[in-house]
Order: C-alpha cells, then sequence, then structure tokens
C-alpha cells in the first residue's frame, strides 16, 4: 500500500499539471461513470494529500476522493515532469526492489528535474517511468478514471476508494484522520499525536498504523520508526514516555520529507556517498529492519525476527528494541 510520501508526490504531480486546467473527465471502465459526469470539463483548482488520501478541487466546490489502497495507481501521461525525483538508467523510479547501482548513467539525473517532456509515469508505491509514442494513449486494462487536459493525461486504476464529494463532506473525511507533518506541523499537531497515543492501550506498533492517529504511516516507516527509536513495538502507547513519543512526531515528520523529495523510503543516515547512492537504488542497503527476516541487525548482529501483527508484518530487533 502506498504510504504517506506517495500520495503527496501524486498530489504534487496534479498540482504541476491539471491544477488551473479545464479538464475531460471519463471513466472508461464505467465504475465512475455518474461521477465524471460531476466533474467533467471544470477546472481543477486543487490537490492535496492528507496521509494516504488525496483530494482532488474542481470548481463549483466539488471534490473528487481517492484512497489507493493495496493495489491502486496512478498513471501519467503526456508532458509531464519527473518531479524531484531521480530516475535509474533502465527507467524505474522509487522502485523498492531497484537492484541498480549504475547511477552515473541515470537518464533523468537531479540536475534534469523540472524540464517536462513527452512521457509516461506510474504513480503508487513504486513509480516506473517510459516513453510515450501518442497523445493521448489510449486507456490500458480497467481504467476506473481518467483526467485529460490539453497536455497531460492521468489514468486511475484499482483504488479502494473513489468519489465525488462537497467541501463539507471532505472536511468530515479529514477530521477523521490523524495529523499529518507535511500538511501541519504545528505545535498543536505534534500535541495531538501526542495525547492520543498517551491514552491508548493499545501497542505502539498497532497506534503508528492507525490512520485516525497518524496520518500516512504503513508498514516500512512503522519498523523503521520504531528501530530509530529503539522502541519496543509491543509497549502500549500509554507507557510510551512522552518525550519519546514527541521524538516518534519529529522523526516522522523528517523522514516523510525525505521520501517526498526523493521518492525513496529512505531511513538510514549518516552514510557515506557510495554508500547514500546505493541506498537510492536498491532497498536492500535503504532500511535498519525492514524486510530483514533473519539477517544480522545492522548495530547489534541479532537476526531480525519478523512477525504478524494486526494483519501486517512487523520486522523489529529483539536486543536493541528489548
Amino acid at each position: 500500500m502506498p504510504e504517506g510520501h506517495s500520495v503527496h508526490r501524486i498530489a504534487r504531480q496534479f498540482a504541476l499539471h491539471f491544477v488551473g486546467h479545464p479538464v475531460a473527465v471519463s471513466s472508461p471502465q464505467g465504475r465512475f461513470a455518474d461521477g465524471a459526469k460531476k466533474l467533467d470539463g471544470r477546472t481543477m483548482t486543487d490537490a492535496k494529500a492528507v496521509g494516504k488520501q488525496m483530494f482532488l478541487e474542481f470548481d463549483h466546490e466539488l471534490w473528487m476522493r481517492v484512497h489507493l489502497g493495496l493495489y491502486g495507481a496512478w498513471d501519467f501521461a503526456g508532458d509531464i515532469t519527473v518531479d524531484a525525483t531521480t530516475a535509474s538508467s533502465n527507467g524505474r523510479m522509487g522502485q523498492t526492489n531497484q537492484r541498480s547501482t549504475d547511477l552515473a548513467n541515470w537518464e533523468d539525473s537531479l540536475a534534469s528535474i523540472g524540464a517536462p517532456r513527452r512521457a509516461r509515469l506510474r504513480m503508487s508505491e513504486q513509480e516506473v517511468e517510459g516513453a510515450l509514442d501518442t497523445f493521448p494513449p489510449d486507456p490500458i486494462g480497467a481504467v476506473r478514471v481518467r483526467l485529460l487536459t490539453d497536455d497531460a493525461v492521468a489514468d486511475l486504476r484499482g483504488p479502494t476508494a473513489c468519489e465525488v464529494l462537497t467541501p463539507d463532506q471532505v472536511d468530515a473525511a479529514i477530521a477523521k484522520l490523524g495529523p499529518d507533518p507535511l500538511i501541519d506541523d504545528s505545535p498543536e499537531a505534534e500535541e495531538r499525536f501526542v495525547t492520543t497515543v498517551r491514552k491508548k492501550p493499545t501497542s505502539i506498533a498497532l497506534l503508528l498504523m492507525d490512520q485516525n492517529v497518524v496520518s500516512g504511516i504503513g508498514n516500512v516507516y512503522r519498523a523503521e520508526l520504531l528501530f530509530r527509536a529503539r522502541l519496543n513495538p509491543h509497549i502500549p502507547g500509554k507507557e510510551v514516555p512522552e518525550e519519546t513519543v514527541r521524538e516518534l512526531w519529529r522523526d516522522w515528520a523528517h523522514l516523510l520529507a525525505i521520501g517526498v523529495q526523493t521518492g525513496q523510503m529512505l531511513t538510514m543516515e549518516g552514510l557515506s556517498e557510495e554508500d547514500y547512492l546505493k541506498s537510492l537504488a536498491n532497498r536492500d542497503d535503504r532500511h535498519w529492519v525492514y524486510h530483514r527476516t533473519g539477517l544480522p541487525c545492522r548495530v547489534c548482529g541479532t537476526n531480525i525476527v519478523m512477525e504478524e501483527l494486526g494483519g501486517r508484518k512487523l520486522y523489529w530487533c529483539p536486543t536493541d528494541q528489548a
């Protein structure tokens, strides 16, 4: 499932290429036909992400809410910019299973960011770029929604949720979500997170994945945040020291900003230049504990364990996080 940084990056693509433009809205698959009729021809006026949910505003006070869920993805095509992301020589961006380390030949170096070109870009938990021969391309597969301007097209497939809302309904949906530090990094947002966590008997590992407690954290960031805090994932929230909870909030804000900037869930810091480049290219060099079952902890050497918690895989070090 896409974590918070991915959805913020998708919202930025809409801000770059759709906001301020009239949009032809259709539903090639047919499942969003009624919603498409309400939005077709209207101008997109805003695009924002809150945690794992995205909200696209159209004139006449209509919004489209999208939650990608486990299988959803947006495909962009046209004269688009690969925004603040590096791409490897084989055309993949942010690919979590990337193995290439031939960074010298990246076709989309940081120096070239900001130059729009005719291209394809798939954005979900993984980002994949490719060439585009004709515009607009024919819809491929079960496209729930197609958003089309004169220069860009975005196709949505497989979302958990896709609906048209009024402003009041948007406010109500956002009010149910926990704070997102990229939207609100105020002391009040931090206090809301701290207060909520320290009231709960639920384990801190489950609380960090609860989107009503904090927005945007998924399985990868959950495991890495807990390790960086050297925190046992099974401790009830109400037993976690207040300062530790505050540090979790601030670390989430820090890692989220890195994820949005790079398109990667980079959670290891203080790396040499060589190791940093490897971490950009290869998930195996990017994380402290995530997806490292049975491998030695990078700090103490104890084998990393994996267990099922709340229907998701939890990775942690039984020594450093005892």
